[in-house]
């Protein structure tokens, strides 16, 4: 059996980590290894703990969840992030995003469907419900897709040009000096950021917006 899905929870309610820890320690492919009240403290506890998926709340007090999806970012952590909110505004669905979310759903999502989106997060694919996906696209120009390239971080346009060269998650991963896993995080990143479903089509986007090493 592989090992299983190492998650963290992050929210400041305790009722909320205490329902999410119960309900997903039964999940036989998925183990709670931590629990975290705001954003200072997920961040320190996903490089201590190294989790493959953190459950992470927008709101809390102190340091949100933007805050701490950024400064992971900066880490370079390859964890990847499930935002569990009951925020469902643009102004914060978009900078979640942004800052390098790889899903968001909602907080009454069936149980279920929760530990199904975990899964499909580990495995490297985006989680956007459909209006999440069109608060994302109202932001950028759909006449020339230019203004989705600006919210890639350089690490992600580094490995937009490999991809362009037609290098596997192996090669830009030698290449980086980069872990492969972390590559693939990039990856997905990319392909979430400027809304396209394949490393071809990101190829292709970026020879046509210049992307290059």
């Amino acid at each position: 059996m592989a090992d299983p899905i190492r998650v963290l929870l992050v929210d400041d309610h305790q009722v909320v980590r205490r329902g999410l820890r119960t309900f997903l320690e039964i999940q036989d492919d998925i183990a709670v290894v931590g629990e975290a009240g705001d954003g200072d403290e997920g961040v320190a506890r996903t490089e201590e703990l190294r989790p493959d998926v953190v459950l992470m709340d927008i709101k809390m007090p102190g340091s949100d969840g933007i805050d701490a999806l950024r400064k992971l970012r900066e880490l370079d952590n390859p964890a990847r992030v499930l935002v569990v909110t009951s925020f469902t505004e643009q102004r914060t669905v978009v900078p979640a995003l942004r800052a390098g979310a790889a899903g968001y759903v909602y907080k009454d999502i069936d149980p279920e469907a929760l530990a199904d989106a975990i899964r499909s997060v580990h495995a490297g694919h985006v989680l956007l419900q459909p209006e999440v996906a069109r608060a994302l696209l109202a932001q950028d120009d759909p006449a020339s897709g230019q203004g989705r390239g600006t919210s890639l971080t350089e690490r992600e346009r580094e490995v937009l040009a490999l991809i362009a060269d037609g290098r596997s998650n192996r090669e830009i991963a030698r290449a980086l000096v980069l872990s492969e896993k972390t590559v693939k995080t990039h990856v997905s990143n990319i392909l979430m950021k400027l809304d396209l479903a394949d490393r071809t089509q990101a190829a292709l986007w970026a020879v046509r917006h210049g992307v290059s090493r």
